[in-house]
């Protein structure tokens, strides 16, 4: 296939590409729960998470936060899941660069995870000390 450049490219906007595109998104999600266990875990996670919200009646603000940081996290792996099928396809073979662009990208969801984590508990120890 040749690639076009974008000015010579003709755009085209249709309600149908737009429906298609929500498509190719959730197929995208799809692929990624069935090949990383790590976001099964990040969403039992959540799941518990949310409950607890829910039982310590935290506040909007606090319930705000805490679903932007496991958005953050859950969209961080997804890039890192992108970012290794596209090193895996362009290097068959190990390399020490693609070793390294892999485990840069997993860096960055265990960061966002080490952050969701502080948060929850920055929000959630003080709730808890106060029921006893």
């Amino acid at each position: 296939m040749k690639w076009v450049s974008q000015g010579k490219r003709k755009k085209k906007y249709s309600i149908k590409r737009f429906f298609k595109s929500f498509k190719y998104a959730f197929s995208g999600i799809s692929k990624v729960y069935k090949t990383k266990q790590n976001l099964v875990i990040h969403t039992i996670v959540l799941i518990l998470v949310l409950g607890l919200s829910w039982y310590l009646k935290i506040s909007n603000i606090e319930l705000m936060l805490i679903v932007l940081v496991m958005g953050l996290v859950f969209a961080l792996e997804f890039v890192n899941a992108a970012i290794e099928n596209t090193v895996d396809m362009a290097m068959p073979n190990m390399h020490p660069l693609a070793k390294n662009a892999k485990d840069m990208a997993s860096g960055a969801v265990l960061v966002s995870s080490i952050t969701a984590v502080i948060i929850y508990l920055i929000i959630f120890i003080p709730k808890i000390i106060d029921m006893f």
